[in-house]
C-alpha cells in the first residue's frame, strides 16, 4: 500500500523528534505540519469531511508517524481516538460542529481521563461533574498523563456525576462516570506541561486542572454516568496503541540497517542474519497489530489488548538489540537507538498500561 506520510514530511518528523529528545516539549513547526497534513481526517466519517478509515487504517497510519516521530504518533493516536467517539457517540449537533474540524485539522482532540489515585483502570475519580441549576455542568478536579496538554484544541475529559447505574458494571472505568467535551479556550480549563518524562519527550504528555470548569450539557458525550460503556467500545473498535511500538520498531531496524550499510557490515553472514532475526520480529509485530485491526479473532477486545502487549514488549526488545548491534555508535545523537528504546518503554506504560492489558485478559478467562 501507498505510504500516506510523503518524504518530506517524513523528514520533518524525523528532525521533530530528535529536537523533542533533548528539549523535552512539542515541536510547534512539527505539529503544524501534521495538522494540514490531511493525516488527522483518517478516522473521521466521509459524510463529515474526513476519510473514513477503519481501525486498520488508523493503526496504518499511526504507525507510518510513529516510524519518523512516536510522540507526534501518540498524539495523533489520541486525535483518532477522539474523533471515533464523537462519530459513534456524539448527538447530530456535535458531529456538525466537531468532525469537519477535527478532519482539516483545525481542531485538534486529546483524552484527558487519568489522575493520581484513580489507578490504571480509572476507578476511582476524584474530579467531579456538578450539574447545576440551568442544566449545565460545573467540572472541578486535576487530570495527569494527558497527552496533548497545552496543544490540543478539545479535550475529552473524563469526570465522575455520582450516582449508581443500573447494569452498567466495569474493569475499566466504573458507573457513574461520564465524558465531557471541553473546549482548550474554556477558562476552566488550564493546561500544565510539567511532566518531564523519560520518553515520549515531545508528547505535550501533563497535567490539566479543571478550576469550577462550566459546560453545557450539550458538551456531554454519551449518556450520563455511563462512561464505562464507550471505553470499553474502544477496545473493540480494533485501534490499538501497539501500531506506536510497531512505527518504533520499524524506525529501529531502519536504523540498524543503514548503520550495517553504511559501514559495509551486510558482506558478514553473521550481521545479515542478526537483521533477518530482527526483521523477523518486526513483521510478527506488524502481524499482531493488523489481526487487531481487521477484527476478524473471535474476541477482537482480547486481539487488541493481545496486540499491544505484544507490540509494546518485542518494540522493546528490538529496540535494546539494535543499540547493542550499534555499539558507541548509538550514543552519537538524540535521535539514536537510544531514544527509541525510551520511546518504546513509554508506549507500555499509556493507557491502558501493559499491567492493566494482563488483568483484562486474565480476567476474561473467569468471565
Amino acid at each position: 500500500m501507498k505510504p500516506r506520510l510523503g518524504p518530506e514530511l517524513h523528514q520533518l518528523l524525523h528532525a521533530s523528534a530528535e529536537k523533542t529528545a533533548a528539549a523535552g516539549e512539542p515541536d510547534r513547526e512539527a505539529l503544524a505540519a501534521l495538522r494540514v497534513s490531511g493525516l488527522l481526517a483518517t478516522a473521521v466519517p466521509r459524510a463529515h469531511g474526513g476519510e473514513g478509515g477503519d481501525a486498520t487504517e488508523i493503526n496504518r497510519v499511526t504507525a507510518e508517524i510513529a516510524a519518523a516521530d512516536p510522540s507526534l504518533a501518540i498524539i495523533a493516536f489520541q486525535h483518532f481516538a477522539v474523533s471515533a467517539r464523537i462519530s459513534e457517540w456524539g448527538t447530530e449537533e456535535q458531529k456538525r460542529a466537531l468532525l469537519p474540524r477535527l478532519a482539516d485539522g483545525s481542531v485538534l482532540a486529546a483524552s484527558s481521563w487519568s489522575e493520581l489515585g484513580a489507578g490504571a483502570a480509572k476507578q476511582n475519580l476524584s474530579s467531579t461533574g456538578e450539574r447545576r441549576s440551568d442544566g449545565g455542568w460545573v467540572l472541578r478536579g486535576a487530570k495527569t498523563f494527558t497527552t496533548g496538554a497545552a496543544v490540543a484544541d478539545l479535550y475529552l475529559v473524563l469526570v465522575s456525576t455520582g450516582g449508581s447505574v443500573a447494569g452498567e458494571q466495569a474493569v475499566y472505568g466504573a458507573a457513574g462516570q461520564t465524558f465531557f467535551l471541553v473546549a482548550a479556550d474554556n477558562p476552566g480549563l488550564v493546561p500544565d506541561l510539567g511532566l518531564n518524562l523519560a520518553g515520549m519527550r515531545g508528547s505535550a504528555t501533563g497535567l490539566v486542572t479543571l478550576d469550577d470548569c462550566v459546560v453545557s450539557d450539550g458538551d456531554r458525550l454519551g449518556p450520563e454516568g455511563h462512561a464505562a460503556s464507550i471505553i470499553a467500545g474502544v477496545r473493540e473498535s480494533g485501534a490499538t496503541l501497539g501500531a506506536v511500538s510497531a512505527g518504533i520498531a520499524q524506525a529501529a531496524f531502519d536504523l540498524a540497517l543503514a548503520h550495517a550499510g553504511a559501514r559495509g557490515l551486510l558482506e558478514l553472514a553473521t550481521v545479515r542474519h542478526r537483521l533477518v532475526d530482527l526483521a523477523t520480529r518486526l513483521e510478527t509485530v506488524r502481524a499482531a497489530v493488523e489481526r487487531a485491526g481487521a477484527r476478524t479473532a473471535a474476541d477482537p477486545g482480547l486481539a487488541t489488548l493481545h496486540s499491544k502487549l505484544y507490540a509494546t514488549s518485542a518494540a522493546e526488545e528490538i529496540c535494546l538489540d539494535v543499540a547493542r548491534m550499534l555499539g558507541s555508535a548509538g550514543y552519537r545523537a538524540a535521535g539514536s537507538a537510544d531514544r527509541l528504546l525510551a520511546d518504546a518503554r513509554g508506549v507500555g506504560l499509556m493507557g491502558p498500561t501493559n499491567d492493566l492489558c494482563r488483568e483484562l485478559v486474565a480476567l476474561s478467562w473467569t468471565a
